[in-house]
């Protein structure tokens, strides 16, 4: 059987990077079905992937945190692979709530495995974050860099799941496991029918661009321009949506082609930092709308700057980031002009 028939099951497929890579799994000719508990994510955007895609990817909702659930799933048909999306992700939100995002991310992965090597389904792709290097001592950040410096619980449960994973790895050496290490998401899907639809406050700084463009909120606030940065603002590897979910089909493809279990461990980002300010110029100049912005005081936790090293996607997936600043500014407001409530206005 060839990859392309394969069926895969992906958790939080109804989210932001969930659904962009669902589409492009259906277009490529996979077989998928999403769990997820729409915690923080709409059905709607899988009726859009199913429109983009030309076909609809099945659905079950779930908590990973049902166990019993998890296994009726696993065993119901057999899957070829997981993509694990599914966690709650605010970094504020989890300094209030560490509980919460240990039970979540931690526990719900737990349950996950368990209900896979049930199954013996072994092939796992992995949503993890380049939180887990914490305040960067060198730039850019390869891969070998120590993961000890984890400034938060959000960064904390990816690095303990990481952890997981490797033991596990190492306990049955079956597994193929990819740990895929995201930079900062933006963009959106070209159509403009799929893209980022955060509950509340954004915790990101394209989303908050946007809706302060498409006067949603009244001003971005900039978190501190005294950083050691050529303009005095964060600096952070800004990658297209797009570019990541097909950093996922790589992954995938990599790891069906191996005979024996593996264990990668992968940056996926640009290679480049871009400055807050640097963003908003570049938002105001590609889309023509005003984004009026204040300095407030720095936050606490954030660092100066982080940037990837991607060579190690590009020796081993055969994949690199191809949209740049433009693309990723013009797709942001095409989401957002069309979409002006997310997915709610539907």
């Amino acid at each position: 059987m060839g990859i392309k028939e394969k069926r895969i099951l992906v958790t939080g497929g109804a989210g932001y990077i969930g659904s962009h890579t669902c589409t492009l799994l259906l277009q490529d000719g996979y077989d998928v079905t999403v769990v997820d508990n729409l915690c923080n994510s709409s059905v709607v955007a899988l009726d859009r992937i199913g429109e983009l895609a030309g076909c609809q990817p099945k659905f079950i909702r779930a908590d990973l945190r049902d166990a019993m659930l998890l296994e009726e799933v696993l065993q119901s048909q057999q899957f070829d692979a997981v993509i694990h999306f599914a966690g709650l992700k605010a970094v504020g939100e989890s300094v209030s709530r560490p509980v919460a995002y240990f039970d979540n991310n931690v526990s719900g992965t737990v349950n996950l495995l368990k209900a896979m090597d049930r199954a013996n389904v072994k092939t796992f792709v992995f949503s993890s974050s380049a939180t887990v290097y914490g305040d960067p001592q060198s730039l850019p950040l390869t891969e070998k860099v120590p993961c000890s410096g984890t400034a938060n619980p959000y960064g904390r449960t990816k690095l303990m799941v990481e952890d997981i994973l490797a033991d596990l790895y190492a306990s049955d050496s079956e597994w193929r496991i990819a740990r895929l290490r995201y930079f900062n998401p933006v963009g959106a899907h070209p159509s403009g029918r799929i893209g980022e639809d955060p509950r509340g406050v954004p915790n990101n700084l394209m989303p908050y661009i946007s809706q302060v463009a498409g006067g949603t909120r009244e001003c971005l606030s900039v978190y501190g321009n005294d950083y050691p940065t050529p303009d005095g603002t964060g600096v952070r590897d800004y990658i297209h949506v797009m570019d990541l979910a097909q950093g996922h089909l790589a992954a995938l493809d990599y790891l069906s082609a191996k005979v024996r279990g593996e264990l990668l461990t992968t940056n996926l980002g640009t290679g480049r930092g871009i400055s807050v300010l640097e963003m908003v110029n570049a938002f105001v100049s590609v889309t023509g709308q005003n984004v009026p912005y204040k300095i407030v005081e720095r936050r606490p936790g954030d660092v100066a700057c982080c940037y990837a090293d991607a060579s190690l996607a590009g020796r081993l997936l055969g994949w690199r980031a191809t949209r740049g600043l433009e693309e990723m500014c013009a797709d942001t407001w095409r989401w957002q002009s069309m979409n002006p409530h997310g997915f709610a206005t539907a």
